[in-house]
């Protein structure tokens, strides 16, 4: 029975890569599908996890772009969809093996998770959904990644949540299909393949790690510069190296942040998943709004403050991860604080892409 991965982020490839290498490891076929959702640096990142690239893009070459911004989505989805329908015969065929159904199998809680799961309903396939049953409590915070995990749970019949608390969401929910508890997020799977002592830039010998870049706290100026005035204050007295991208940065020259970033708080580039996780591994705490770094950090036992208002995410949530609710004297109290929250690494306790991958294959000789 044929298997297939839609992904189309970086964190999607990122956190679908150990699945993959499960499944080579025990000889069985798979075929990757990509929406091209994310370009930039997509193929370093296969590279690097030692995952092939796609078999099948689903947007043809001529209008592939990198993805960044809100008003991207409609025209990319719709050349996604419309590429969909005219090769849908031939993804019909690779999802059916004689009268059997296939199994599509997306991960997380972006616009190409939805497009995959629709996709796979669409063509009669079974779908799987990784990184299910996480809720935020709040269907505006954050979006639309809350409504995608919602509209994705109605779709899916079979459901992979990292613990409990998810597992219990999806009850609730009462989602159709079945319901799979992993005990982590597969991030610690992939963080285990991917972490080397390799750095390839100059570091401080003890530092702060910075990474902030969601378009809710972008867009808010005032939160955005209160935030990075904390941060250069702070950092007086603590390196901080903030990790930081084209939008991040054109936000920073707009709002004329720019002269904050002297002595004590420096910026660095973007880096490929396997050229980061050697600067997380050497940074003393974080700040952050990734839901993604707060997983690692959580795995990683590193001390970890998530800037936003509400997480969907609660690993490392009253031990060594703090949510600051957006609040500058939150973020305030955690620096002064970070010591306090260090904990051991957990990485070795499970092993959640094994268990899925088990899972998938078990369902595909039934």
């Amino acid at each position: 029975m044929p298997i297939v991965f839609v992904v189309g982020t970086t964190a999607e490839i990122i956190k679908v890569s150990p699945i993959l290498r499960e499944m080579t490891d025990r000889g069985q076929d798979y075929e990757v599908w990509s929406t091209a959702q994310h370009v930039n640096g997509v193929a370093g990142t296969f590279a690097d996890l030692n995952v092939r690239e796609p078999d099948v893009y689903l947007i043809d070459e001529r209008w592939r772009r990198h993805i960044s911004a809100s008003a991207q989505v409609p025209l990319w989805g719709l050349r996604v969809v419309r590429a969909a329908i005219m090769n849908r015969n031939k993804l019909r065929a690779a999802l059916r093996s004689g009268d059997g159904r296939g199994i599509l199998v997306v991960q997380g809680d972006t616009f190409s998770t939805v497009i995959g799961a629709l996709l796979g309903r669409l063509l009669g396939a079974r779908v799987a959904h990784v990184e299910a049953g996480l809720r935020s409590g709040s269907i505006r915070s954050p979006f639309p990644e809350e409504l995608n995990r919602r509209i994705v749970s109605r779709l899916a019949t079979m459901h992979f949540a990292p613990t409990e608390r998810e597992a219990a969401n999806l009850v609730r929910s009462r989602v159709p299909g079945e319901i799979f508890m992993t005990h982590a997020n597969t991030v610690v799977d992939a963080v285990r393949l991917a972490m080397t002592d390799d750095v390839d830039i100059e570091l401080p010998e003890h530092f702060g790690l910075v990474t902030l870049h969601r378009y809710e706290l972008l867009r808010e100026a005032d939160q955005f510069s209160e935030t990075i005035r904390c941060l250069a204050a702070f950092s007086s007295t603590y390196p901080l190296v903030m990790v930081a991208g084209e939008s991040e940065r054109a936000r920073i020259e707009q709002l004329g942040l720019s002269v904050l970033f002297r002595d004590g708080l420096s910026m660095i580039d973007k880096r490929p998943y396997a050229g980061f996780l050697p600067i997380l591994g050497r940074a003393d705490f974080v700040v952050t709004d990734s839901g993604g770094l707060q997983e690692e950090c959580a795995a990683l036992g590193i001390s970890c403050a998530v800037h936003r208002t509400h997480t969907e995410r609660h690993q490392g949530i009253g031990e060594n991860v703090c949510l600051t609710h957006r609040s500058t004297s939150e973020l305030d109290e955690f620096l002064r604080n970070w010591k306090s929250y260090a904990r051991s690494a957990s990485l070795e306790q499970f092993s959640p892409s094994r268990m899925i991958a088990e899972t998938l294959l078990a369902t595909d000789r039934v």
